[in-house]
C-alpha cells in the first residue's frame, strides 16, 4: 500500500512557489517583441477578456482582425477603439464573423482572416465557454458543445492558419486556457445559496465535480497546444498557452448548464478575480516575450499545480479529505 506523506514538505512547497512567483514578477519587466504593425487575430474579442486584448494590442499600434459571433457587437468594439486611440498611431482593426462552434464554417472564416493583411503574425485563441453542472445530470450534448468551443474550434482554426504561417515560417499562436486545464479538483461550487437551476439538489448536493466539462476541454487544449508546440518549433512557430485563475468578466453568466440552458449567475470567485485588463497585459508580454506556458494564478493555485506534479500522493489525499469536508451537510 502506497504510504501517504506526511505534511512537513508542504511548507518548503510553499516556499519555493513563493520563489518562482517573485522570479515571474522580476521576468515581466523585461520588454519584449514591439508588435507595431503586427497583424493580431483575437477570437471571442467582442467581451470580456477578448476586448480586452483587443484593447491592448491596439494601443501597442497592432493590425487586429477581432472574431465573434456577433457582428454588431464586434463593430461597438471598433468604434471604442478607434475613438479612444490616435490615429496616426493605430490602425482601425477588421472584423470576421463567425461562431467558432461550427468547425464546418472555420475553414472558410480562416481564409476571409488572411484576406485581411495576406498574413497572420499572432494568432490569439480567446473564445471559449464556460460551464456550471455536476456529471451526473449533465446531458452528453452539452459536453459535446463545449468541447466544440473550446476545444475544437481553437484547434480547427490553428490548423486553417497554420500552412500559411509555415509557408512564411512566422507567427506566434496563443491560446487561452485555465487553471482548470492543468488541475481538477472537487466541489467546485456552481451557486451561492440557491438550488442549481432546474435541479432538484440543493446547492451543497450541486457543489459535486463542477466545472467538469470545462477542465475536460482545458486538460484536452493544453495537451494539443503542448504537441504542437513541440511540432512547429522548427518553423520558427511559437505557440503559448496562458492559464488564468478567475478573471473579472460575464464568464459564469453565460455559461451552460446541464441540461443546456444558460447559467445566468455571477459567481462570487468570478466577481472577484482578476482585472481582465492585467490579463491582457500578461498576454501582451507573453507574446512579446515569446513564452512558451504562462500561469497567472495566486500561490495557493499555483502550488497545488507543483504538488499535483511533484508530490501526487499528497496531492490526491488533499483533495480527497476536502471532498469528504464538503460532502458533510451543514448544520442548522
Amino acid at each position: 500500500m502506497e504510504r501517504v506523506p506526511s505534511g512537513g514538505m508542504l511548507p518548503l512547497i510553499l516556499a519555493s512557489v513563493g520563489i518562482l512567483l517573485l522570479f515571474r514578477k522580476l521576468l515581466r519587466r523585461r520588454h519584449g517583441k514591439d508588435l507595431k504593425g503586427c497583424v493580431v487575430v483575437i477570437t471571442g474579442a467582442s467581451s470580456g477578456l477578448g476586448k480586452e486584448c483587443a484593447r491592448v494590442f491596439h494601443a501597442a499600434g497592432a493590425r487586429l482582425v477581432l472574431c465573434g459571433r456577433d457582428s454588431g457587437r464586434l463593430q461597438q468594439v471598433v468604434q471604442e477603439l478607434t475613438s479612444a486611440a490616435a490615429p496616426l498611431q493605430t490602425h482601425t482593426p477588421r472584423t470576421v464573423t463567425f461562431d467558432l462552434a461550427d468547425t464546418a464554417l472555420v475553414d472558410k472564416a480562416s481564409k476571409e482572416i488572411l484576406k485581411c493583411y495576406g498574413h497572420v503574425d499572432v494568432l490569439i485563441n480567446n473564445a471559449g465557454i464556460s460551464y456550471r453542472g455536476n456529471i451526473l445530470e449533465t446531458h452528453l450534448l452539452v459536453q459535446r458543445e463545449v468541447m466544440e468551443t473550446n476545444y475544437f474550434g481553437p484547434v480547427a482554426l490553428t490548423q486553417a492558419l497554420l500552412p500559411s504561417m509555415v509557408r512564411r515560417r512566422s507567427g506566434h499562436i496563443v491560446v487561452i486556457s485555465s487553471v482548470q486545464g492543468k488541475i481538477s479538483i472537487p466541489f467546485r461550487s456552481a451557486c451561492e445559496s440557491a438550488a442549481y437551476p432546474g435541479s432538484s439538489l440543493p446547492c451543497d448536493d450541486m457543489n459535486m465535480l463542477t466545472l467538469s466539462s470545462d477542465s475536460a476541454s482545458k486538460h484536452a487544449t493544453q495537451a494539443y497546444f503542448d504537441c504542437l508546440r513541440a511540432e512547429v518549433e522548427q518553423f520558427g512557430i511559437p505557440v503559448t498557452v496562458i492559464s488564468p485563475g478567475y478573471v473579472r468578466t460575464n464568464l459564469s453568466v453565460n455559461a451552460v448548464t446541464g441540461d443546456g440552458s444558460k447559467y445566468g449567475v455571477l459567481d462570487k470567485t468570478t466577481a472577484t478575480g482578476r482585472d481582465p485588463n492585467s490579463v491582457a497585459q500578461a498576454v501582451l508580454w507573453a507574446v512579446g516575450q515569446k513564452s512558451k506556458d504562462v500561469l497567472l494564478a495566486g500561490p495557493l493555485a499555483t502550488a497545488a499545480i507543483y504538488l499535483r506534479t511533484l508530490w501526487p500522493t499528497l496531492f490526491f489525499a488533499l483533495m480527497s479529505s476536502r471532498a469528504q469536508k464538503e460532502r458533510k451537510p451543514k448544520s442548522d
